[in-house]
């Protein structure tokens, strides 16, 4: 018996050794080659690729197509599973390898026909862009043609084919995500449809109140339409419930630019952190390209050629989303003698319709027919019909309207332009052809200038639009059609204002008098304000005061409603305790104290009891988020026009003594601090902000797969909320985590037109998207604790501590 346990002990452990050997032989197979030679066909020359000591690439390279021949390279050695997933988003193919539970994404994604678009928007580039994004494919290719570097972790998990090669298409595609990301004015269209079957008008204004000072936009009253189309309502929703997990989710960003007159320099300082949905690996890949007429260092997409944000030798530049209403949904009527025709304002039309097979892993292929209407895609068709949903199929149909859903949209090839324009003329030259999504994009240059302008191509609301864009339209009914695009030369633009200093943080950028509609629905001011207190704060800024701008968690959101709270009667210890906490606390969202955890987890059940009776439980659960209740709830504890109204109980108003707010601020506290306790513990001066807001950077699609998202997502305790400029949004439905920001600065940084190599970047996670490289975390805790790494393009300083060297050779 001891000879078999012996036996077998040598047995298991050469089970073990041969185990830890072929786990060795994975982790260095997976990681790439940084160093020596590779020979590669499609270059003209050699590139070498210098990776500096924090593992970002600089190409140099003797012309621009073999410096995007690198990216191409560097992007599939780095990054190939995030590059892989993000093409079969766009294309609508993650069943392939996800199975049934994403067919329904497919379908919408397929519908949207974002590839088919590509295929337009590819044929009307310029020779010389489709010429440098051939050559980004071409070197893609090369890497996976002469791959040895073993396949990420995620195509043996996922069962995933090798990828096959890179389609120019596939960048193009990609771009239109992102578009789709930043312009997402649709989902409020859908709101604002779906409040119709509970609220009247009034009170749909009250609960999403316009801008602050500005007066509330004159519409029709459509809840007697909407009230009518109810199947149509819940069929939109199932379509926002399965409709692409966002990436960026709109309204997110900052950006500020001073002239060296508030400079210590002397030269313009300018500074960028736009808020995206957080990702693992992030969704920024950093890089610097250098070649005769390009030398550009900044923030690049994997699966797009060029640096997106950065700078060059002589300009540096910054975006923040707009937020324009660029998106529509109308509604289509069927002629109900022929289903294949809609109503139009000339009579009958034909639907337009193709068809798409989905193929699903594991199951039969799911055939697709899409139509489209003279507005876009019929995007009620995509999904199966929801049960409970009265819509007769037969009567109405949705059809969505998209500005980047168009072939002359050449955002890539203005994307190219800029990473070599030396002058503000030569970079406004380079933005005409910006499309979608609208950025608003601060400049400075070398010589001393700064500038601004948004462009994008915008839709012109009629005059005689009476929804203003806000709701879902007839689409039999002229008055509600595009009636063409603001022209670029009247988008919002400066240069070289009086004030040395200009900023944005998605606020509202025209003057009242402006001509042109862009959107009613601007981010609330809070950000743009704390910008423009710092920035006048001190008379001369450097990089440090920026940087330290970057990292304030000074929420004028909470600065808002504390006044409002604080007077609250106390009906428990507990809540004693906590009023006393926040008695002096400014509303700085710091992660190492309690004060931020007890005020957003009253809030947010505040809220919950002031509109969740008049909204109903679907309602609430799906639309409540902190940018669609904060407005609302300062109005509501104001009393501004009788709202505090909102604070009595619908479903109780036979009681004798009415609730009032004063009510539900006692007891709203009373159960945020019940479920704190049941959280954290009952030590209240022991709870930690950063310990509930984690920054949670998701893995796709392993974030949904418990095991697997503890190893592949990356989370780490973070500052700020959904106001503050180290910002930090969170997701008040989420009953199980609902402070855990999802949505944060996906990259930071600061440039210094004195000295650019001065200048200074940090992403979210790092640069690897292979969970077992040691890049593929690095940058998480430096990026939560606001610090940088240098931005430097001379080889000279690049080479100090460098990774490797890689030589591409013909």
């Amino acid at each position: 018996m001891r000879k078999i346990l012996k036996k077998l002990g040598w047995i298991l452990l050469i089970l073990l050794l041969l185990l830890a050997t072929a786990a060795c032989w994975y982790w260095r197979a997976s990681l790439p080659k940084i160093d020596g030679s590779i020979k590669l066909a499609g270059l003209n020359a050699p590139v070498d690729i210098v990776r500096d000591a924090e593992g970002v690439p600089h190409i140099y390279a003797k012309s621009s197509a073999d410096a995007y021949f690198a990216l191409g390279f560097v992007h599939a050695q780095d990054r190939l599973w995030q590059m892989e997933m993000n093409r079969r988003i766009a294309s609508g193919r993650l069943a392939e390898i996800l199975g049934p539970g994403a067919v329904d994404t497919d379908r919408f994604l397929r519908t949207l026909g974002i590839s088919h678009n590509a295929e337009g928007i590819l044929a009307n580039l310029a020779p010389e862009t489709r010429a440098m994004l051939e050559a980004y494919t071409k070197g893609v290719n090369a890497y996976l043609s002469n791959r040895t570097q073993a396949l990420p972790p995620e195509f043996y998990l996922t069962g995933a084919p090798t990828p096959a090669p890179w389609q120019p298409i596939d960048s193009i595609g990609w771009e239109t995500m992102m578009a789709w990301d930043l312009g997402g004015n649709w989902t409020q269209e859908l709101l604002r449809m779906r409040l119709s079957q509970r609220l009247s008008l009034q009170q749909i204004n009250e609960f999403l109140p316009p801008y602050p000072g500005d007066a509330v936009q004159k519409t029709q009253d459509y809840t007697k339409l909407y009230r009518e189309l109810a199947g149509t309502t819940e069929q939109l929703r199932a379509v926002a419930q399965i409709a692409p997990p966002s990436l960026v989710e709109g309204m997110g960003s900052n950006n500020w630019v001073v002239s060296g007159a508030l400079s210590e320099t002397g030269k313009p300082l300018l500074a960028n952190d736009p808020h995206l949905g957080l990702s693992a690996p992030a969704l920024w890949y950093f890089a610097q390209l250098s070649a005769p007429g390009l030398n550009v260092i900044g923030a690049t997409l994997p699966g797009i050629p060029g640096v997106v944000l950065g700078h060059n030798d002589r300009i540096a530049w910054g975006f923040t989303n707009t937020g324009p209403d660029v998106q529509d949904l109308y509604i289509e009527r069927v002629n109900p003698d022929n289903a294949q025709q809609y109503q139009t304002p000339d009579g009958w039309a034909e639907f337009k319709t193709r068809t798409e097979i989905i193929k699903v892993k594991g199951h039969a292929d799911v055939t697709l027919e899409v139509r489209e209407t003279r507005h876009g895609p019929v995007i009620t068709g995509a999904l199966p019909i929801v049960a409970h949903a009265p819509l007769d199929a037969k009567k109405y149909a949705i059809a969505f309207a998209w500005t980047a859903l168009r072939p002359d949209d050449l955002t890539l090839q203005a994307g190219m332009h800029v990473e070599t324009a030396n002058n503000w003329d030569e970079f406004l030259q380079a933005v005409r052809d910006f499309s979608s999504p609208q950025q608003n994009m601060v400049y400075a240059d070398i010589d001393g200038n700064i500038g601004y302008v948004a462009p994008g191509r915008i839709p012109i609301r009629k005059p005689e639009n009476d929804l203003k864009g806000l709701a879902p339209a007839p689409g039999w009914d002229a008055r509600y059609d595009w009636g063409g695009f603001i022209p670029f030369d009247a988008l919002p633009r400066q240069y070289n204002p009086a004030t040395n200093r200009i900023a944005t943080a998605n606020q509202k950028i025209v003057p009242d008098d402006y001509p042109y509609f862009l959107t009613s629905e601007w981010t609330l001011p809070y950000r743009a304000n704390r910008i423009a207190e710092l920035l006048a704060a001190q008379p001369k800024h450097n990089l440090d005061s920026f940087a330290a701008m970057q990292k304030d968690t000074v929420s004028l959101a909470a600065q808002d409603l504390l006044p409002l709270m604080r007077p609250t009667v106390a009906r428990s210890a507990n809540a004693r305790t906590a009023l006393k906490m926040l008695e002096g606390w400014n509303g700085e969202m710091l992660a190492d104290r309690p004060e931020p955890l007890i005020f957003n987890a009253w809030t947010r059940e505040l809220s919950r009891q002031i509109f969740a009776d008049e909204l109903g439980d679907e309602l609430m659960n799906d639309y409540w988020e902190q940018r669609n209740v904060q407005a609302s709830m300062v109005n509501v504890l104001k009393d501004v026009d009788g709202q505090s109204r909102w604070c009595r109980n619908i479903n109780d108003l036979a009681a004798k003594k009415p609730q009032s707010c004063a009510d539900v601020l006692a007891s709203s506290l009373d159960v945020a601090l019940a479920d704190l306790q049941k959280r954290y513990g009952t030590d209240m001066a022991a709870w930690r902000w950063g310990d509930a807001h984690q920054a949670r950077s998701e893995h796709r699609p392993f974030s949904k797969v418990g095991l697997l998202a503890k190893i592949f997502d990356i989370r780490v305790a973070s500052p700020g909320d959904t106001y503050t400029l180290d910002v930090g949004r969170y997701n008040l439905r989420d009953e199980a985590e609902p402070f855990v920001s999802h949505h944060a600065p996906s990259m930071r940084a600061l440039y210094d037109l004195s000295n650019l190599e001065n200048s200074r970047f940090m992403q979210s996670t790092g640069q690897s998207g292979n969970v077992l490289s040691p890049l593929y975390r690095n940058f998480n805790q430096r990026w939560a604790g606001v610090s940088y790494i240098p931005m430097q393009m001379k080889r000279e300083s690049v080479e100090v501590n460098k990774l490797g060297v890689l030589t591409l050779t013909p």
